[in-house]
């Protein structure tokens, strides 16, 4: 029963660490192509800026793995 349920814990920490970081991956990038469009004259700024704000972002994936990782290997 521990087992299973510590099973269940690894899989919702890796699919909630991987949708959410992805949906906001989404919406930052958006949102930088937008601001790019309407300042081209920023865009050196504004990408450097949005590939800090997704490599902070992907971090939290990579943190949901390791918590997977280590519920794994508690069974």
């Amino acid at each position: 029963m521990t087992s299973g349920i510590i099973a269940i814990a690894a899989a919702l920490a890796i699919g909630l660490s991987t949708i959410c970081p992805a949906i906001a991956q989404g919406m930052t990038a958006k949102a930088a192509m937008e601001s790019i469009a309407r300042q081209p004259d920023a865009a050196k700024d504004i990408r450097s800026t949005l590939i800090i704000s997704l490599a902070l972002m992907e971090a939290l994936t990579i943190y949901g793995l390791l918590i997977a990782f280590m519920l794994i290997s508690a069974i």
